[in-house]
């Protein structure tokens, strides 16, 4: 019986060894298209027997890489796809470890009518340093550019920018930065139609290959054109805000086995409304309390309604050409062009003076109307050639030119003065941005990669200004308002970062090394500022997923703020004789270290707490003077600004047709400066709240809804205390025609409360004012598709980090 026992026991060890054996074989390959670019996110299923019975299923990383384990000894069937592309099918009898290289998924043939894309529900993907926002085929992308990035989680449009959380986010396409100013970008991804975006990536720890200015990125990531042929389409909408606004455009795709291009065109013609009421208390200086500090009482004080509209008409064209060399070999150009021949900047302001006990004294009016033309134009030539050991090396060669002039008059009537203001200015702005960069990029076995690459850019700008005074119908120059300023900057950049995945673990290092010099000078006061720094910015990103539930991960990143070109120009520019905005050549770049901590967890839910330090912040802070009762808004390094908070996260997705995303954020913002005349320690405690939902109807999922409401708490911006106010974008799109036409409507600020009252109260400095922005109104879209309109396209804009710092002279 002991023998029999003893006989069985061993039998069974040896049937669970073999078995725990026969569990450890995988499947492992790469999945590229045409040109040999791996393919992300293309479906990979296993069928296991001659029934073909579904086993397991997956889909490829970043790298095109999959791995399928704990597989036994069986026949397989290997099935891989990807929309657009044919399917792979493979029969598999697995004998040990299977490595099966590279697949090369073909293209569909050109009869693409036949296939049918069903729309499918957003997506939120988390990485090690970024949120992946998945958006292809989805009722966001029938809208514009700017509203998907409006219904991205983490993402706060207004009418200042494009901010991740307070701090401003530098916006990419397709890794590349957008080769426009600030106005410009809002004015172009309002125009530019979503339907070719694929996915949202909003990088708060961007890795080396990143500009080293890159704190937070917002890269937006066009979906590729993968099969030949061609397509078009035509797009208007009509916005009813304050004033009417219109605009047009079409895009344009064509590819063959040899060339791919990309044409885009839009026009708009606006005229944006805004008001604000200012009150300022001018203070006067009387005798310390016994701590020795300063006491300030009132003075005078001063209301103003100042009404500001903009007439604009914009031309923007987009060029990306591609030709296919051979399958190692690419040569690409990318163009994007802004012009502006019509901006009419008209500013209507009234001024009521009181006493200390409001009793009123006197009154002003000013009048100023600028005429602008400018336009912009960034060229890309870049050369990608991809080696037999799956790495890859692209030179990159960019030029920018940029011309801005202004006409300006300005007048200034107060009753009873004898002298009234009048005065004319000309100012004009040309740049110039030359850049090279060589990228490698080298994956390392299936699970690693190394990238390495080297930057240089050049950047010359010349500036001038000229006033002259109306007197007895004369013109007068201005000496001491009139000027010439030269800049240029050059730098040199190194990185390299290194990224790897193993087990439960994900891992990214990076670090970049940059070597600055620049020289500002002003022809008519003979000064020359020079800075030369060199600086270390190392990355870092760790994941570890210790279930299938729950995943941690810590972030640090170092980054670097240039000042705009525009802020070194010493200028002055008037609104009137009592409001001005000064240029500082002595401005310092700013220093920031992020750290971040992340808890995923219940598959719906992310934990965060961060801590943000900037080491010399750059805002534009709004100074009065109380001696001459002068307002100048004076961009200014502060000694330092620290934020700090904890996010909570929800994203739910149970269906096709219904989705929602929700997040509660306490943050705080501490801000502190020395004026010389005293010390400014400002802190604020504030509070975030943003819900967004979307929603699919009818039986073809024609009909979509999306609705998104930000609530933002009183908090602390550039030295100031601003209220709290909701945010809220409803938009509602119906497919026509068999899915060929769009008609969409939206309505933004739907509750009238996107407005906000603004104060300023430290040392000798308190002012107030309300804000009224031209941010409610109601938008009617149609675009309509024609030629092959199955196919995906490889829409993408090209810029340098160096053109983002391009200022208006404003």
């Amino acid at each position: 019986m002991t023998v029999y026992l003893r006989s069985l026991f061993s039998a069974v060890l040896f049937v669970l060894s073999f078995s725990a054996y026969a569990q450890n074989f995988s499947i492992l390959g790469k999945v590229v298209d045409a040109e040999n670019t791996p393919i992300e996110l293309a479906n990979v299923i296993l069928l296991q027997g001659e029934e073909k019975e579904f086993l397991i299923g997956t889909s490829t990383d970043d790298n095109g890489y999959f791995n399928l384990v704990n597989l036994s000894q069986n026949t397989y069937y290997l099935k891989i796809s990807f929309i657009g592309l044919e399917e792979f099918e493979q029969k598999i009898v697995l004998t040990g470890d299977l490595d099966l290289k590279t697949i090369l998924l073909k293209e569909i043939s050109e009869s693409l009518d036949e296939v049918t894309i069903v729309a499918k529900k957003p997506t939120i993907t988390r990485k090690p340093d970024r949120l992946v926002f998945n958006v292809e085929n989805t009722a966001l992308v029938e809208g514009s550019t700017l509203g998907v990035l409006k219904s991205t989680p983490g993402v706060i449009v207004s009418e200042q920018g494009i901010n991740i959380k307070s701090a401003p986010a530098a916006i990419y396409i397709n890794e590349r930065r957008v080769q426009l100013t600030s106005d410009e970008l809002m004015q172009l991804l309002e125009s530019a139609p979503a339907n070719s975006i694929k996915s949202i990536e909003v990088i708060t720890n961007p890795p080396a290959s990143y500009d080293a200015d890159s704190g937070s990125v917002i890269n937006i990531i066009m979906s590729k054109n993968l099969a030949t042929g061609y397509r078009g389409s035509v797009q208007t909408n009509y916005t009813q805000g304050v004033f009417p606004r219109y605009n047009a455009g079409t895009s344009h795709y064509f590819k063959n086995n040899k060339v791919n291009l990309n044409l885009n065109y839009n026009y708009t013609n606006q005229k944006i409304n805004r008001d604000q009421d200012d009150i300022v208390n001018f203070l006067e200086n009387t005798n310390p309390n016994p701590n020795g500090e300063e006491i300030y009482e009132i003075d005078q004080i001063w209301k103003s309604n100042t009404n500001r509209n903009t007439w604009s008409e914009t031309h923007n064209l987009n060029v990306n050409f591609d030709y296919f060399i051979d399958d190692k070999n690419t040569l690409s150009l990318t163009s994007t062009g802004l012009y502006m021949p019509y901006f009419k900047y008209r500013v209507k302001n009234e001024t009521d003076k009181f006493d200390e006990n409001g009793s009123f004294e006197s009154s002003f009016k000013a009048d100023n109307l600028s005429l602008d033309n400018k336009y912009n134009i960034g060229t890309d030539l870049v050369f990608r050639h991809n080696f037999d050991n799956n790495s890859n090396i692209t030179f990159n060669g960019h030029f920018t030119i940029f011309d801005y002039e202004r006409n300006q008059d300005v007048f200034q009537d107060e009753p009873g003065i004898l002298n009234d203001s009048e005065f004319n200015t000309l100012a004009n702005q040309d740049t110039k941005i030359l850049t090279g960069q060589v990228d490698y990029s080298l994956p390392i076995e299936e699970s690693s990669s190394f990238d390495t690459g080297v930057k240089y850019s050049n950047v010359n700008t010349e500036s001038d200004i000229v006033r002259l005074n109306i007197i007895n119908g004369n013109d007068v120059l201005d000496e001491d308002n009139s000027d010439a300023f030269k800049y240029n900057e050059k730098v040199l950049a190194v990185y390299a970062n290194y990224s790897k995945s193993w087990d439960t673990w994900d891992l990214s290092l990076g670090v970049r090394t940059e070597q600055t010099n620049i020289e500002g000078t002003s022809i008519s006061l003979n000064e020359t500022n020079t800075q030369d720094y060199f600086n270390w910015f190392p990355n870092a990103s760790l994941t570890h997923n210790i279930s299938d539930d729950v995943s941690i991960s810590a972030n640090y990143k170092r980054s670097i703020t240039r000042p705009s070109y525009t802020n070194l120009n010493p200028f002055t520019f008037f609104l009137n004789e009592n409001t001005v905005v000064l240029g500082n050549p002595n401005l310092l770049p700013t220093y920031t270290d992020n750290y971040k901590i992340s808890l995923d967890f219940l598959k719906n839910f992310t934990l965060s707490a961060y801590y943000t330090n900037y080491d010399g912040a750059i805002e534009e802070l709004p100074r009065q003077n109380n001696e001459t009762n002068v307002v100048a808004y004076t961009p200014t390094n502060l000694d330092k600004r620290v934020d700090y908070g904890f996010d909570l996260e929800f994203n739910y997705y149970p269906s096709n047709r219904f989705n929602i995303y929700a997040v509660s954020s306490t943050y705080n913002i501490n801000e502190e400066v020395n004026f010389g005349n005293g010390f400014v320690e400002l802190n604020q405690w504030s509070q975030l709240f943003i819900l967004s939902s979307g929603l699919t109807l009818l039986k073809d999922n024609s009909l979509n809804v999306n609705a998104t409401f930000w609530w933002l708490g009183r908090n602390l911006q550039n030295l100031q205390s601003v209220d709290d106010r909701l945010i809220s974008t409803l938009s509602i799109s119906k497919s026509l025609l068999k899915d060929k036409a769009v008609l969409s409507l939206s309505v933004d600020d739907i509750f009238n409360m996107q407005d906000y009252d603004v104060s300023i109260n430290y040392l000798n400095q308190s002012s107030s004012r309300f804000i009224d922005s031209d941010n409610r109104f109601v938008k009617i879209g149609f675009s309509y598709k024609f030629g092959n309109t199955k196919l995906n396209t490889n829409e993408r804009s090209t810029s340098a980090e160096e053109r983002d710092r391009l200022k208006d002279l404003n």
